[in-house]
């Protein structure tokens, strides 16, 4: 293969790799409330709950 093909080829996966890495760094948590946090957790509980109810 010439060259440049290379040079097209690494670029491409620089790119990519750069990309990926960009996303990474910049993805983060979001903060809940305590509240908010428990209040999930409760919903969760009775969701489950009612669940094993329905399959009993």
């Amino acid at each position: 293969m010439p060259w440049y093909i290379w040079l097209l080829i690494a670029l491409v996966l620089g790119s990519v790799i750069a990309a990926l890495l960009r996303l990474r760094n910049t993805a983060n948590t979001m903060p809940i409330d305590k509240d908010k946090l428990e209040l999930m957790k409760q919903r969760n509980a009775e969701l489950e709950a009612q669940e094993r109810q329905k399959d009993e």
